[in-house]
């Protein structure tokens, strides 16, 4: 897939306030300072469609992208650390939640996790939450650039052993990526495209 036109639609706290198009949506979503604004605007050849900044926690709002004008990449809130109030965390936890568990247009998730770190529960608990709710996911290991590749894939294997330790019965799919050297982008992009092909086969289902 080549994005061709990536447009900002709305910022917004409430699920019901979301674009009512029935287009796919694709959910971006991981720890505070996993990378998830750079992931994103290297899949959008953008340089500051997502906002980036050296203060973990800065996106608190869902935020719509339409994308090749026919589904739509969306960047939610981190969980676990931020900078914020507590009261303000529990806010935007809570509209992460009813999203994830009311939106009908999202197709697919993907939980964003720093590949130079060990196996976090954080992480785990998060991917064990989205396997009881039944939502499609994939995992997007970031930042690869920063470790080997022999170090890379023995994190990966420690994910594997975790989640098949926790009844699991296969590790999801993944994708190994480096916003800096553009890394995982064609794979996570033909991924998408390959999911948006069933979807529009038939509009009727969706």
């Amino acid at each position: 897939m080549k994005i061709n036109t990536a447009e900002f639609i709305i910022s917004n706290s409430e699920v019901s306030k979301c674009p009512q198009e029935r287009l796919p949506e694709y959910a971006f979503i991981g720890r505070s300072n996993v990378g998830k604004s750079s992931l994103i605007n290297m899949l959008t050849n953008h340089k500051s469609l997502a906002k980036t900044s050296g203060r973990p926690g800065k996106t608190q709002l869902i935020n719509h992208f339409k994308i090749n004008n026919n589904w739509f990449l969306v960047d939610l809130p981190g969980y676990g650390y931020a900078r914020v109030s507590k009261k303000t965390k529990e806010v935007f936890q809570q509209f992460i939640t009813d999203y994830f568990e009311k939106r009908e247009q999202l197709v697919c998730a993907f939980v964003l996790i720093d590949i130079r770190l060990e196996a976090q529960a954080i992480d785990l608990e998060f991917i064990t939450y989205l396997g009881e709710i039944e939502v499609p996911f994939c995992i997007i290991f970031t930042k690869a650039d920063k470790i080997s590749k022999t170090k890379a894939d023995s994190h990966v294997a420690a994910y594997r052993k975790k989640l098949l330790a926790n009844n699991w019965e296969e590790m999801p799919p993944y994708f190994i990526t480096s916003s800096t050297e553009g890394t995982g982008k064609e794979k996570l992009l033909s991924y998408i495209d390959e999911i948006n092909t069933e979807v529009f086969k038939d509009l009727n289902n969706f």
